[in-house]
């Protein structure tokens, strides 16, 4: 705001340059430009210290990060624009680095063949369907079959037959993974409970049991 005699003149921050980190403030970008503007390289360098602690104190939740002080002298050269001539304990930041964009994760398209049993399953079966015929491979065909009944018995009915597993696995591999004649599954357990994720645990009559009471506190 400029104020003279008759007039007053108000400045909005629309009418401004955009600040490059806002978290800082306009006056610290003030004060960086002052370093800037200093001909003495050993005095810029040590009011660029100075500034680096007035960041730190703005910016207290830096100290959460690995190596926070070279954090902060990143973010003096980010706001000096990168052109900033003092003795840094550190490397100048590359502005081609920091402003890089990450490159994109590849995300598989390839559509879920049976989606109760998740897109885990078919890579599994492609590491077996590559192992050659003995005991470890039956075991794990055997460890394969029981994760894959519990996922069936989650999202499916309560009870399934072994056969109907097997058949899954060999399907799934495109026969490339042949399940073991006289295989046999672990038995279930009558407490075994087989609940979507997100209610696991979950008991119905307990909760109304705990929830519902009347006035004075009691249960109903």
């Amino acid at each position: 705001m400029e104020q003279s005699e008759n007039t007053i003149k108000l400045y909005y921050n629309t009418e401004v340059e955009k600040l490059g980190m806002p978290e800082y403030g306009r006056n610290v970008l003030k004060m960086v430009e002052q370093v800037k503007a200093i001909p003495d390289r050993e005095t810029r360098t040590k009011q660029a210290w100075a500034v680096v602690k007035v960041m730190e104190s703005l910016n207290p939740q830096v100290h959460q990060q690995e190596n926070y002080i070279q954090k902060l002298w990143d973010h003096l050269y980010m706001i000096a624009g990168y052109d900033l001539d003092v003795d840094s304990p550190y490397p100048a930041p590359k502005p081609e680095v920091v402003n890089s964009r990450p490159n994109p994760i590849p995300l598989n398209t390839t559509p879920v063949r049976a989606r109760h049993y998740g897109r885990n399953i078919e890579s599994i079966l492609n590491l077996i369907a590559e192992q050659e015929d003995s005991e470890v491979k039956t075991a794990m065909i055997r460890s394969l079959a029981i994760y894959m009944r519990q996922q069936y018995l989650i999202w499916n009915k309560d009870t399934v037959a072994d056969e109907t597993i097997f058949a899954d696995i060999e399907r799934l591999s495109g026969g490339r993974v042949k399940v073991p004649a006289g295989i046999e599954l672990s038995k279930i357990s009558a407490d075994a409970n087989f609940s979507r994720p997100g209610i696991i645990g979950f008991n119905k009559n307990k909760f109304a049991r705990n929830n519902f009471r009347g006035k004075n506190g009691k249960k109903k």
